[in-house]
């Protein structure tokens, strides 16, 4: 086994698990992609080259969420940094939202985190090694949109598990803080993009006018999960273009 440490993303075919996989590279780690699209995480992997590794899975399933950190640490070693970024949105009518659809998104978007969170530290911790984890919140963890109900409440879900999750792991040297991107130009974002009036009320709403990156997402989790983010737990950075602090629209 390698000495390079080990950062698995998941989400990390596309979007911003992806950047954040680019950016943890850049900074010297070996990385795994984990993503329910089996095709697009094994070519991204390719793409990325240095020994990256794409594994399919389920972020709602326990059990392929335990199968997948068994193959990494049977194959590879605990891994250091550990970014919980796979997420849906399922958007509908409140009134007519399913049970069926909000059981689905806090699976994947909240529960997920939970298992993975708990399951990385405890290897962290066999391993002696003083990791970070990184979850992927949202700006609606604080502002809500009636069309995604299930959304806002795992994200709400994600930024107090974060803070939860920082306080029990700090005895063992374990960071865990969370980022929270406004709108960002990635594929959850494509619809919005597409409708000129969608967009500009997006972009009424973010005082620095223009759509994010994901490259400057990635960015912001790489620096979480790094030493220069040594003395940072429990927090969540929002990556917003100044949402949060606009209290009227232009």
């Amino acid at each position: 086994m390698s000495d390079q440490p080990i950062a698995l993303v998941t989400g990390g075919a596309q979007g911003i698990g992806l950047a954040a996989a680019q950016a943890l590279k850049a900074d010297g780690h070996r990385i795994v992609l984990a993503d329910i699209n089996a095709d697009k995480v094994r070519s991204s992997a390719d793409e990325m080259g240095g020994g990256t590794v794409g594994l399919p899975c389920d972020m709602s399933g326990p059990a392929q969420i335990a199968a997948l950190f068994d193959t990494i640490e049977e194959q590879m070693g605990a891994v250091s940094v550990l970014v919980n970024n796979a997420g849906v949105a399922m958007p509908g009518d409140f009134l007519d939202y399913s049970l069926e659809d909000f059981n689905k998104v806090i699976s994947i978007n909240l529960t997920g985190v939970f298992l993975a969170t708990q399951r990385a530290a405890k290897a962290m911790i066999d391993a002696g090694i003083e990791g970070a984890i990184v979850n992927t919140s949202s700006i609606n963890a604080q502002l809500a949109i009636p069309a995604i109900p299930a959304y806002c409440a795992s994200k709400g879900g994600v930024q107090q598990l974060t803070k939860v999750a920082a306080l029990a792991l700090a005895k063992h040297n374990i960071r865990v803080n969370a980022v929270g991107p406004g709108s960002i130009d990635t594929a959850m974002m494509a619809g919005v993009n597409a409708n000129p009036a969608a967009l500009e009320t997006a972009l009424s709403r973010t005082p620095l006018r223009r759509v994010g990156e994901a490259r400057e997402v990635g960015d912001v989790i790489a620096f979480l999960a790094s030493k220069k983010a040594s003395y940072i737990t429990g927090e969540t950075i929002y990556i917003d273009g100044g949402r949060l602090g606009l209290n009227y629209t232009c």
